[in-house]
């Protein structure tokens, strides 16, 4: 069972005092059977005091405020965590009976929570590629994996071409984007064919450099498998998800759980820049802490003394 150390690191700068930001973070790794949680903290600057609450969906959840003036905010999570192998689903039930049975509990808490679909203008076009992978033998572990494997070969990764607004059309038309992109689309194509899904945000920790992904935040998706349970399938990397994959929180999308957002008063020029180093435990040395995403905002010609008010939530890569 492989353990991993992660650090990740949220920081802020303004060229001018900013006031009353208000953040919540979904930066508390899932304690379960597949991944144990052997210590985790929360360092921020300022040192407001951290609300802690569970969501709707089972997330732990925290929130603060900086109410005085300041020109920087860091936010600091740091992770010890043992994840364990996943057992796969035999597949071996017939599949028609599976079909049955999740007609049954598609309106049963929590999965249909799970089954919301959202309108968007490719809804026939999806549907057709959708129905072209189906037939009376096939399984819904099986069409799971097929429609994984078609977000991986149709669409390409790259980044900076979406964000954190970028809806399922304009995602759908482009056939590139992120890892969040590419989960979103997933979901949309299982949620057709009446597999429950759930958005998954998290890490996935290196070995060889070979996954998309690597020394970042994270996002796959989770589908239910009738007779089983949840199953993570990684669209981005088009694998199983395993003991590689750390899970922080879960949703019916990216906003549900988006792992650092926030408002604040003040002008919206400010930077963001955000740093993830994983490290497997029996690494003495830890990597360098360098910036894996940056994002520059700028407001020329608007005095610092306006007051504004700016909300920012973090893409996935």
């Amino acid at each position: 069972m492989p353990e991993y150390r992660i650090k990740h690191i949220t920081r802020y700068t303004y060229p001018s005092p900013v006031i009353d930001s208000a953040n919540q973070v979904m930066l508390f790794p899932i304690n379960d059977e597949q991944q144990e949680v052997k210590k985790h903290e929360l360092i921020v600057t300022h040192h407001p005091a951290v609300e802690i609450f569970t969501d709707y969906f089972g997330n732990k959840t925290g929130i603060f405020s900086v109410i005085k003036p300041h020109t920087e905010l860091t936010i600091q999570s740091n992770i010890e965590v043992i994840t364990k192998e996943v057992q796969l689903p035999a597949d071996d039930t017939a599949s028609e009976t599976q079909w049955d049975n999740l007609v049954v509990i598609r309106e049963q808490f929590p999965y249909m929570d799970f089954m919301l679909q959202e309108s968007f203008d490719a809804h026939d076009e999806v549907a057709a590629v959708v129905k072209s992978m189906m037939n009376e033998t096939v399984t819904p572990f099986a069409a799971a994996q097929q429609m994984s494997a078609f977000v991986y070969n149709s669409f390409e990764y790259k980044k900076g071409i979406t964000s954190v607004e970028t809806q399922v059309d304009e995602i759908w038309k482009l056939k590139a984007g992120v890892c969040q992109d590419f989960a979103h689309i997933l979901l949309v194509m299982l949620r057709l064919v009446g597999i429950p899904a759930r958005y998954v945000s998290g890490y996935i920790c290196p070995k060889n450099h070979e996954l998309r992904g690597e020394g970042a935040t994270h996002a796959w998706v989770e589908a239910y498998i009738p007779f089983y349970g949840w199953l993570g399938l990684d669209p981005t990397n088009n694998c199983i998800v395993s003991d590689r994959h750390v899970r922080l929180a879960i949703g019916r999308s990216f906003s549900d759980c988006t792992p650092v957002k926030g408002t604040y008063k003040g002008s919206s020029e400010h930077k963001l820049e955000v740093s993830v180093v994983i490290n497997n435990s029996t690494l003495e040395e830890e990597q360098p802490v360098t910036p894996v995403f940056s994002y520059q905002v700028n407001n020329p010609g608007v005095s610092d003394n306006s007051y504004r008010r700016f909300m920012e939530m973090q893409q996935q890569q």
